[in-house]
């Protein structure tokens, strides 16, 4: 009996609770009465509060079993989100290095091009009377030097613009996926309230 007045004074300290807090202190409260007044209910009555019982502790289990499963659930996205969350900070990454190794390039085609503007200029000086047909020879190669150095200028400069504007769609790409996240988040937290509340 002292246990029953125990459990008696906790529920009535905490109150009914929500959700399965309160379909818990509905079952114990339903037992005490079941198992009190059993001598004085007839059987038939006894066994109507004992069906009854058993409904209410499939209940519990039942809600217990969905909460499980939402945990569970909540736990996998948590882990597949902090997955693509690296794989995108992986994906940043290589794009920086990326956009970096094509700068590089872009500083070393134009130091190619500078010193390549210089040497014309060097042999233009040491070879001061040379003849027209090896003038005219060399006009054309320095002329084909120079749109090969444009053509590579060119394609280093839309190798660039191209780096740009995907490292740009990468980061709208994140920046969406990011809200969509935080939208989902939200909106599980929603559900979770509505379906504990």
């Amino acid at each position: 009996m002292a246990d029953d007045d125990i459990l008696r004074k906790k529920l009535l300290i905490e109150g009914d609770g929500t959700g399965s807090d309160t379909r818990i202190n509905t079952f114990l409260k339903t037992f005490f009465k079941w198992f009190h007044g059993k001598d004085a209910e007839s059987d038939e009555e006894s066994n109507a509060a004992y069906q009854k019982l058993l409904s209410q502790l499939a209940q519990i289990e039942i809600s217990h079993a969905k909460t499980k499963f939402i945990h569970d659930m909540n736990v996998q996205e948590k882990k597949n989100y902090e997955r693509l969350y690296t794989d995108i900070e992986q994906q940043i990454d290589d794009a920086r290095q990326q956009i970096i190794d094509c700068k590089n390039e872009l500083l070393q085609a134009k130091r190619i091009r500078k010193n390549r503007q210089e040497y014309d200029v060097l042999a233009k000086l040491i070879q001061q009377h040379p003849d027209r047909q090896e003038t005219l020879n060399e006009l054309e190669a320095l002329d084909q030097q120079t749109q090969s150095s444009q053509k590579e200028n060119l394609a280093l400069d839309d190798k660039l613009e191209m780096r740009r504007k995907q490292f740009h769609v990468l980061m709208t790409a994140i920046y969406e996926l990011t809200s969509l996240l935080e939208a989902d988040d939200e909106k599980k937290d929603e559900d979770i309230r509505m379906e504990t509340g």
